[in-house]
């Protein structure tokens, strides 16, 4: 599994179990454990958006790399079909 989508599950976990902590928090009275239960949630979405985040840039550095790739063949080829071609040199 990489790193974004790590990232993305444990947010999400700690998402969940801040909502839990929230809802034991009224159930109880205890306003304590609601404000864990919020700032749990809040720290699993951010954590969450982080993965996604890891998840963006991974792929645009792919698309790069192939972009990257695809030039350097290119380029390769023309060299190559140039030092072959028999009209080029004089």
């Amino acid at each position: 599994m990489n790193e974004g989508t790590n990232d993305k599950l444990s947010g999400k976990a700690k998402e969940m179990g801040g909502k839990v902590e929230q809802g034991a928090g009224d159930l109880l009275g205890d306003k304590e454990l609601k404000g864990r239960g919020v700032a749990d949630e809040a720290e699993g979405k951010g954590e969450g958006l982080l993965g996604k985040a890891k998840d963006a840039l991974g792929n645009a550095g792919k698309t790069v790399k192939g972009a990257a790739d695809s030039v350097g063949d290119k380029v390769k080829d023309a060299t190559h079909n140039h030092d072959t071609d028999p009209h080029t040199h004089k």
